[in-house]
């Protein structure tokens, strides 16, 4: 038993929860299209519900190293890194022909009720998402109105994220997510507009 095998399932599961829902995906499944057997899940976890939690623990872990940090690598200007992310995040969301939405913000939704003893590690999710924004934020304090909240403002750009892209689904159209984006583009300029006393 390697952690090969470990993260395999893991990402697998990640990967199934994402298309199919947690409560549609088997664990049957999940071992199928890992090409895993029983004796591996189990030796590494105890239930599916220990595997959701590892799927968690692997896309808080991976934020940096999968997303922000290429995105920050990439561009220079923290807030212009903004709307990099946002820009990635439309390309996922055309790849998947408008079908798949956040795969945190998915099990957010299908699990807060059901799974509330999830709620803590979803949520960290979320916080790691904003506080990566925050961190560009900051970097460009300097630009911002002196009084600028930038905790509440990464929480405003996240919300334009997932907002944006749960109208998408509905709407089977990109527009939504663009407006949404276009919006905050307009706030940013008038906030970089703003002179600081």
């Amino acid at each position: 038993m390697t952690t090969d095998t470990r993260e395999n399932l893991i990402e697998t599961a990640a990967r199934l929860f994402h298309e199919q829902g947690y409560a549609a995906t088997g664990v049957a499944t999940i071992l199928r299209e890992a090409g895993a057997n029983s004796g591996s899940l189990y030796h590494w976890f105890q239930n599916k519900e220990a595997l959701l939690m590892a799927v968690l623990e692997w896309y808080e872990r991976h934020l940096w190293p999968i997303v922000l940090g290429p995105i920050e690598a990439a561009e220079s200007d923290p807030i212009e890194r903004i709307f990099a992310l946002l820009a990635w995040y439309r390309a996922t969301i055309e790849q998947s022909r408008c079908r798949l939405g956040c795969p945190i913000g998915n099990l957010a939704l299908e699990l807060s009720d059901t799974h509330p003893e999830v709620r803590p590690a979803i949520d960290v999710n979320f916080r790691n998402w904003a506080a990566g924004i925050e961190k560009w934020l900051d970097q460009a304090a300097d630009r911002l109105p002196s009084d600028c909240d930038k905790g509440a403002l990464s929480r405003f750009i996240l919300t334009v994220m997932e907002g944006g892209l749960m109208q998408v689904r509905a709407s089977d159209d990109l527009a939504p997510f663009d407006d949404s984006v276009r919006a905050l583009r307009d706030y940013f300029e008038r906030l970089l507009s703003h002179q600081r006393p």
